[in-house]
């Protein structure tokens, strides 16, 4: 398990290539229609809702962060596709796992639930990298295979300090866990703008079903 950290820092930096008002393609798991899991974030929020520096995120948003592809500037409608359905015919053979949500942790630039147990997570990021890797090449799968901590954010930090305050605030919480069952992964169109990711959904990949659900996209 990662410890918490003891020193916040401001999120809200520009990642390398990033700037107002482009979008990148990136794979994440999605948590539309679990009302359970938002009752439970809203329970966590609530408790944080005081603390200045913090900036919640909306039900809507809320994600888990799996595996980039790259900037919609520079990969094409038809790559995106291809890796869609060679990501749709590899977690097609996963089964769809049921994940559990209890404590926060605290991390450097985010408040996040860690998935528990998180290998199903890591099954299907290593499925969409093999997929990537089957349009692409295995020297062409962005970021590292190694390092990913799967975590679903509910609040980003937005102004150095100690952590403190945090962990005293969510201490004094204790709702019981709540189980939500992964059915499909989101190829998304992903835009940061006024502290916040929000998204387009590109294409949705299912668990264990051979199809895939074309959203329109721009």
């Amino acid at each position: 398990m990662i410890e918490d950290a003891q020193e916040l820092r401001d999120h809200w930096w520009w990642r390398p290539g990033w700037k107002p008002g482009r979008h990148f393609y990136t794979w994440h798991l999605t948590f539309a229609g679990e009302p359970a899991l938002h009752a439970l974030i809203t329970t966590y929020q609530n408790a944080l809702r005081h603390l200045p520096g913090l900036d919640l995120i909306p039900h809507d948003w809320l994600h888990l962060t799996m595996q980039g592809v790259g900037f919609v500037d520079e990969v094409s409608k038809s790559d995106a596709h291809a890796i869609a359905e060679a990501a749709q015919a590899r977690l097609a053979a996963l089964p769809a796992p049921t994940l559990t949500f209890d404590k926060p942790s605290i991390r450097p630039e985010a408040i996040a639930l860690p998935p528990q147990p998180a290998e199903p997570v890591h099954h299907i990021r290593t499925a969409i990298r093999a997929a990537i890797a089957d349009v692409w090449g295995p020297d062409r799968v962005p970021e590292q295979a190694d390092g990913y901590q799967p975590h679903l954010s509910l609040a980003y930090v937005r102004t150095d300090g100690p952590a403190t305050p945090v962990r005293d605030a969510l201490s004094a919480v204790t709702p019981d866990p709540v189980q939500v069952t992964i059915h499909t992964a989101s190829l998304i169109r992903l835009e940061r703008a006024n502290r916040l990711y929000r998204w387009q959904e590109f294409t949705t990949a299912a668990l264990t079903r051979g199809t895939i659900l074309d959203t329109p996209s721009n």
